[in-house]
């Protein structure tokens, strides 16, 4: 899946209505085709620009009919007609094998819903569920604007990426508009960080908290100064977008791009520390280990490499997936965690619809993990090493013992999942586009699609 793939493919699989007509066959008008196209370019005006590379092709314009585009759709259309006929065929044995199995199933009176958001709303929300509060929650609704005319108008573009810093205090935010935003944890907006040229992909606190780093379309990453919102410095290293970033030290990070390249980077310093090479497709994620010592990173070409600044080529190339990868995380078990007797563990989420752990320092996998029938987008770690959360296309969460790799608790719920995360105790998980804030009371939210939903665990693994 390519990049630009990855950005929209929340969109396109959320609205398989677009193209066809309730009660009609699947069809397509050329005034139709126009609009989609039009909106394609206005919402993909960055990354297309960059992908295309249209003036290099080789393409003969000549060659290419009149209508093409609207009859290789319509031809599209027809085989997904078909397709859908032949599904039918075998709907029912297929919903049995999507249901979440009763003996594990997290019942709706262990889950609570949180409603707000409507798609596209280019908020993000703080939630604050104390049990004191009415109705068990209220939300901060953190709006999105830009300045138009001289007043603040909605930006109408997604929000793409949150992180409260280390004592919850303070919340930055990353969207598709090209400004980074921290507000306070009244929801009132402190700063706007605006140097990117393009959509925000990923931003992160550095432990101590006074700087944030942040990637973007614009091939770039940036050190802002939290306190006063300016940029400390731009690294120019890349040469395609940058999709992810994660601190190493308060000073010290990595970031990964398209262009298949992970750099580590300093501030103060005019060149990559450290540069790694070895994929052969986009870096989709990259994650320090609790020590910072060792570098995991995932990728388009279904490999999964940890790296040491010790040497140039990977310790390990972790090659089990069928499909791409699309994050990883890191268990907080092992030296230097709250967890130090517990074996250190990898988590690799794919869009073959499997999870798997791994023995990073002997480079294995221990479990794989294959409920899901859909890709998975999300996969964390209960606080004490010993549950991963899991969060797929299928519309389900799933709770799994890490030691044994069992199957503890699943939630069914009404759309896509594609962040998960848990509380500071361990007791609780959320699904949909959330995280919650180091002193476990407020809860954040991106809008996406529909409801933010936090389930209980059935402690009984």
């Amino acid at each position: 899946m390519g990049f630009h793939e990855k950005v929209q493919s929340r969109r396109l699989h959320s609205r398989p209505d677009l193209l066809v007509h309730p009660g009609s066959k699947m069809s397509i008008s050329s005034d139709e085709v126009n609009f989609l196209v039009y909106r394609y370019l206005q919402e993909s005006a960055f990354t297309f620009g960059i992908e295309s590379h249209i003036s290099q092709s080789n393409i003969n314009g000549a060659l290419v009919p009149p209508a093409a585009l609207i009859s290789i759709i319509q031809k599209g259309l027809q085989y997904v007609e078909a397709e859908v006929s032949i599904n039918e065929v075998s709907a029912d044995h297929h919903s049995d094998m999507m249901e979440v199995d009763r003996a594990v199933e997290i019942p709706a009176s262990k889950a609570m819903v949180l409603r707000g958001h409507d798609s596209g709303d280019s908020t993000a929300r703080i939630w604050n569920l104390s049990e004191s509060s009415a109705g068990g929650s209220t939300q901060l609704v953190l709006r999105h604007c830009i300045r138009e005319g001289g007043q603040d108008v909605p930006s109408n573009k997604d929000v793409t990426s949150l992180d409260w810093n280390s004592e919850g205090t303070l919340l930055a935010t990353g969207s598709y508009d090209g400004f980074a935003r921290i507000w306070t944890k009244d929801g009132n907006l402190a700063s706007t960080l605006g140097q990117h040229k393009g959509p925000i992909f990923a931003l992160k606190w550095n432990k101590k908290g006074n700087f944030i780093l942040s990637a973007g379309v614009d091939k770039t990453t940036i050190i802002w100064d939290a306190h006063t919102g300016e940029a400390k410095q731009q690294f120019p290293f890349h040469s395609a977008p940058a999709l992810d970033v994660d601190w190493q030290s308060n000073n010290t990070f990595a970031s990964c791009s398209t262009d298949m390249c992970i750099h580590v980077c300093k501030l103060g310093q005019d060149r990559p520390v450290k540069t790694f090479q070895g994929h052969t497709n986009e870096v989709n994620a990259i994650k320090w280990d609790p020590t910072g010592n060792l570098l995991a990173s995932c990728s388009d070409d279904m490999t999964l490499k940890l790296w040491s600044m010790k040497q140039d080529t990977c310790v390990h190339d972790l090659q089990a997936h069928n499909k791409e990868i699309y994050t990883i995380k890191w268990s907080p078990t092992g030296p230097g965690t709250n967890n130090p007797n517990a074996n250190l563990m990898l988590a690799s989420a794919s869009f073959d619809s499997t999870v798997r752990l791994w023995d990073a320092e002997r480079g294995a996998c221990i479990h794989t993990l294959t409920k899901h029938q859909e890709p998975v987008y999300s996969v964390a770690f209960s606080p004490d090493g010993r549950h991963l959360a899991s969060g797929s296309f299928d519309k389900c969460v799933h709770i799994w013992n890490t030691q044994s790799g069992a199957l503890v608790n699943s939630y069914r719920g009404t759309g896509g999942i594609f962040e998960v995360c848990w509380n500071s105790t361990g007791d609780k998980s959320t699904r949909e586009v959330l995280d919650h804030s180091p002193d476990q009371r407020p809860l954040n939210s991106i809008a996406k699609h529909g409801p933010v939903m936090l389930t209980t665990q059935n402690r009984r693994a």
